[in-house]
């Protein structure tokens, strides 16, 4: 399958809840773009939700999906993290955690039955989230002499360049971000600037 250069992630932080022969199983859903900030928001619900018997949880970074994990947190293997990456693989969503946090009930729900409830609770978020597409963008570093300003700057502005950084001195520094679509054809422009040096940083 060729990548694509638009994906989905959600718009904001959103919850469902499930519950099973007395075990209640609470989903949040919240857009994330690093490791770091996972790292950050489950440390935010493990304490807000301390009482809680298990906070199992799925993530997928980037607009490929390259970037993933599943914790079933002490539930039997294969039966909390995998049902709910399963499902941010059939929403097509990325940049996004999901966390499903069980209080238990008392009676045990078996592999089919955990499978189950994580796979419906983490879909009860999902369904309540709404959905942005977003494009992705490469982001590159501009390094140029002040007298081609008003070049450059015509440049970016006709290829529509989201501004990420800037200082403008004897010589003068610009990083920007531009759909990937378009960057051949912005990079080609660039070219027939003179005093200009440019560097591919990322893909965002």
């Amino acid at each position: 399958m060729l990548f694509s250069d638009e994906y989905y992630t959600i718009e904001s932080r959103c919850t469902g809840q499930f519950r099973d022969r007395g075990s209640r199983f609470i989903s949040v859903a919240i857009p994330v773009e690093t490791e770091s900030q996972v790292k950050i928001e489950l440390e935010a619900l493990r304490k807000q939700y301390y009482d809680a018997t298990h906070h199992c949880y799925s993530y997928v970074l980037g607009a490929d999906k390259s970037a993933w994990r599943i914790n079933d947190d002490g539930e039997p293997s294969g039966t909390a993290g995998r049902p709910i990456y399963g499902q941010i693989l059939s929403a097509d969503l990325t940049n996004i955690l999901i966390v499903v946090i069980r209080y238990y009930g008392g009676t045990k729900l078996g592999v089919s039955g955990l499978i189950n409830a994580y796979k419906t609770a983490a879909l009860e978020a999902i369904n309540s989230a709404e959905r942005r597409k977003c494009i992705v963008k490469e982001v590159y570093l501009l390094e140029f002499e002040y007298e081609a300003m008003d070049k450059v700057m015509k440049v970016l502005k006709e290829g529509n360049a989201d501004f990420q950084k800037s200082e403008f001195g004897m010589k003068c520094v610009i990083e920007f971000a531009i759909p990937r679509l378009e960057s051949a054809k912005l990079l080609e422009r660039f070219e027939r600037v003179n005093s200009l040096t440019i560097k591919y940083l990322m893909t965002i």
